[in-house]
């Protein structure tokens, strides 16, 4: 594995853990820089397509959902490590429907749960933006759910 610091061909591997959904985890090591680093190891699987509302279908890229994540969860207390376990249980809980095509709204509600389990400040972010909540109205009353559910 080549170092992401420096570029070297001399790591090796700390830690090897395995995850829920079947990925193997390795903390591994730079013998050059001494830099540590983590990498994800998982069977290479076609990604499903998605289903836009408009009926266009993209396939499905981690990428982009990580990139939406970090939008919502901007300046709040949330390591990169919790969002990519978001990103791999998302990933897991759609290749467990066995389809082909995965319509947006499930990978919206999928999200709006890990979101709302970790930071109710970015799932409220992530609720204006994916259930287009327009005013404060609506903010306010998903506010006011969340509010309720904790009492």
């Amino acid at each position: 594995m080549k170092c992401p610091f420096c570029g070297s061909n001399n790591t090796k591997v700390v830690d090897t853990r395995h995850d829920q959904q079947g990925n193997v985890r390795r903390r591994r090591e730079c013998t050059d820089c001494d830099q540590r680093f983590s990498t994800v190891e998982r069977a290479i699987l076609t990604n499903p397509l998605v289903v836009k509302r408009d009926g266009r279908r993209e396939e499905f890229e981690p990428e982009k959902l990580m990139s939406g994540l970090r939008i919502a969860c901007s300046r709040r207390p949330i390591s990169a490590e919790a969002l990519e376990r978001v990103v791999e249980r998302v990933e897991y809980a759609i290749r467990q429907t066995g389809r082909t095509e995965v319509h947006s709204q499930l990978i919206g509600d999928i999200v709006i749960e890990e979101l709302r389990k970790l930071d109710e400040v970015a799932y409220i972010r992530y609720c204006i933006v994916y259930m287009g909540l327009k005013d404060l109205e609506s903010i306010r009353a998903e506010i006011d759910q969340i509010r309720a559910q904790r009492h």
